[in-house]
């Protein structure tokens, strides 16, 4: 199939979103605690619902997966993944480091993926054998083979949760020449552009992660789960993603002495 042909569509629901986004961006609105301790806000309800209608008009045969209004009935052919503000913290708190994520997966695996940041006007996209681009021009990766050279980065520490998580995080940062922090699908993009080398996260949902991994293979890195196994709906939300393919291996044996230990 030519996934290609559904870039227009992603980026019409980027562009409903971006609008809806801007509008409430450092503005007075009332922040709502989740069940799982996440913020949610006006502006991400809204965006989604927008997004939601015009995937009914626009493809009416496919599925869609949504942070904020729930999963499909079902899981195979054509799903749309949405996460209308992925950094929801950095949104309320007036920073521009949040992004729009859309993901288009085929029978569970990701197929396209687009980012954007609204404040910003940055847009990654790309699809399975289409490449990958950043405001239109092609995005790479740069070169960076070794973990001693490289620049990583997280959202934040406190998201590796259990000891084994704790002692993997431990082990990548000690092993880099240097972590950034903040950032969520933003951290990503920028490494897809060749801006720095590794992330590292964990306790991601389905929404996190998904539209990242065709951003991040089209541009020549490797995304995976901690284990090195492709990332799909049924992942477990620990995501090693790497500019340069030969740092995937080396960061992954450090995860599994730290996972295994």
């Amino acid at each position: 199939m030519d996934y290609s042909r559904f870039v227009p569509v992603a980026c019409e629901l980027a562009d409903l979103a971006r609008e809806i986004v801007r509008r409430h961006f450092r503005t007075p609105f009332a922040v709502e605690t989740k069940a799982d301790r996440s913020p949610v806000t006006i502006a991400d309800r809204e965006a989604e619902q927008e997004m939601r209608r015009a995937l009914a008009r626009l493809c009416p045969e496919h599925a869609v997966v949504g942070e904020e209004y729930g999963d499909a009935a079902r899981t195979d052919g054509l799903v749309w993944c949405l996460d209308p503000i992925d950094g929801t913290k950095a949104f309320i708190t007036g920073r521009p480091m949040f992004g729009t994520l859309v993901a288009l997966l085929e029978d569970g695996r990701p197929v396209l993926g687009l980012i954007d940041q609204p404040i910003t006007g940055d847009r990654w996209i790309a699809c399975r054998g289409w490449g990958a681009r950043l405001n239109g021009r092609p995005a790479r990766v740069r070169s960076c083979p070794s973990l001693d050279r490289a620049i990583g980065s997280t959202t934040s520490p406190d998201m590796f949760e259990t000891e084994a998580e704790q002692r993997a995080y431990r082990r990548i940062h000690d092993s880099l020449a240097l972590m950034v922090y903040g950032g969520d699908c933003i951290g990503y993009g920028l490494m897809a552009a060749g801006f720095s080398d590794l992330v590292l996260e964990a306790n991601l949902k389905t929404y996190d992660y998904l539209a990242l991994v065709p951003v991040i293979e089209e541009a020549g890195g490797r995304i995976t789960d901690w284990r090195g196994e492709p990332l799909s709906l049924r992942s477990s939300g620990r995501v090693l993603a790497t500019g340069d393919p030969c740092l995937h291996a080396a960061a992954l044996a450090l995860l599994d002495a730290a996972t295994s230990s």
